[in-house]
């Protein structure tokens, strides 16, 4: 009696990612570079924030997204009641022929005393309350700003409420620097300001799962290179 042939070793291949069944992947994006700020004619004042509109670079920059991500199948877009999130979501709203989707609690971070253009001021003087800022990541070292508490709280809130409406979906949300990065830290559990310092018109993606948020890149702008 011949003997049974031996068995081929099984093996394993080394896995990949994959999105949960259930999931949305979320595309957070930076607005484009906005209007430069002028001391002597502060931004108008949009839910008590600063609200310039794009300038040509940004506008330029907002092209180039809509470029790359066409064809990512993206079934909405999300922006905040900033007009340069808008404005930078609409060439890509125009080639996918969608409507933009409103979510205010992704809104920037709110900088108190200094809104309307004065916080890149006082950024690049360097004042003394700036650097402490970033010393003590948090933003409520200016004069009546937001609490990292209530920034936190808003962000994974509307994370959430977009996760829940495109289960096994994809969707883009055009927002703010500090409002990604508040995002991201809450989804690696990282310090507050981890994440601050997203290029604008770059992509982070985030993929959501119920409790379980995975983040998969951050700040790509290889579609301005």
């Amino acid at each position: 009696m011949r003997d049974a042939e031996p068995h081929a070793p099984r093996t394993y291949r080394q896995l990949r990612f994959s999105r949960p069944p259930g999931a949305t992947e979320i595309l957070l994006v930076r607005h484009g570079e906005s209007a430069h700020a002028d001391a002597a004619r502060p931004f108008p004042l949009v839910a008590g924030r600063g609200d310039p509109e794009l300038s040509p670079e940004g506008r330029a920059q907002a092209e180039r997204l809509a470029e790359r991500l066409a064809g990512a199948g993206v079934e909405a877009v999300y922006v905040t009641p900033l007009r340069r999130t808008l404005e930078t979501a609409a060439p890509l709203l125009r080639r996918l022929s969608l409507t933009p989707l409103v979510e205010e609690d992704l809104i920037e971070v709110h900088m108190g005393e200094w809104e309307g253009g004065l916080y890149r001021q006082k950024i690049t003087e360097r004042d003394p309350l700036a650097l402490r800022i970033f010393a003590e990541e948090r933003w409520d070292v200016i004069p009546g700003a937001e609490t990292n508490a209530s920034l936190f709280a808003r962000v994974v809130a509307a994370i959430s409420r977009i996760a829940r409406r495109h289960p096994d979906g994809r969707v883009v949300a055009v927002a703010h620097a500090v409002s990604i990065a508040a995002v991201l830290a809450h989804a690696t559990r990282s310090s507050p300001f981890a994440f601050v310092g997203a290029e604008n018109a770059s992509i982070s993606g985030l993929v959501v799962a119920g409790d379980r948020w995975t983040l998969r890149r951050f700040n790509d702008t290889a579609h301005l290179d």
